[in-house]
């Protein structure tokens, strides 16, 4: 079922957390924060909207980096119902997709929950305080890729890296809702 996020709530802090790796070692905020920004990515394995756009995740995260911005990937996906999304899974995702930044699990949801993650995938970019200032989309691609679409999540993660604000005008992403396991 597709979902689609609240509209960036700026300032608001970004929460700490201490998350395996697909890479094996357990990794925090403060660890992957980039000197210019952060930019925290809600994403899975097994979802179209993901999936479509991942190559240009890992392409724009590698620019990004470049910026001096610090890139992660977090799945929060149960992968009991799930099993596409398992940790296994995930290792061998990055790795075919190419991902430079850390692709960590959040096994007990707390993570996404926190940060009150909606969907797959779902971009939380912070200024260098940690501050959020963009809540929207990669670009205009959903379940297919959109060539040569404007590349708005680079444009917003620039601005942050050099003027610490992300942009007023904000599109929100889509994708599918994040697969929280039962009460």
């Amino acid at each position: 079922m597709a979902a689609t996020p609240p509209v960036c709530d700026f300032g608001w802090k970004a929460d700490d957390f201490s998350l395996l790796g697909t890479d094996g070692k357990t990794h925090s905020l403060a660890e992957l924060a980039g000197p210019q920004g952060t930019l925290i990515v809600f994403m899975c394995n097994h979802c179209p909207y993901v999936r479509a756009i991942a190559g240009r995740l890992a392409a724009e995260a590698k620019a990004l980096t470049a910026l001096g911005i610090g890139v992660v990937g977090i799945n929060a996906n149960d992968p009991s119902a799930y099993p596409e999304d398992s940790y296994e899974n995930m290792a061998a995702f990055a790795e075919e997709h190419g991902f430079e930044f850390p692709y960590l699990v959040d096994p007990t949801q707390e993570t996404a929950r926190s940060y009150g993650a909606v969907c797959t995938p779902d971009f939380f970019g912070f200024n260098k305080d940690l501050e959020l200032q963009y809540r929207g989309r990669l670009d205009e691609s959903r379940t297919t890729l959109v060539p040569g679409a404007r590349r708005e999540l680079f444009e917003a993660m620039k601005q942050v890296a050099e003027t610490g604000r992300g942009p007023a005008e904000q599109i929100p992403s889509m994708g599918c809702s994040i697969k929280w396991k039962a009460a």
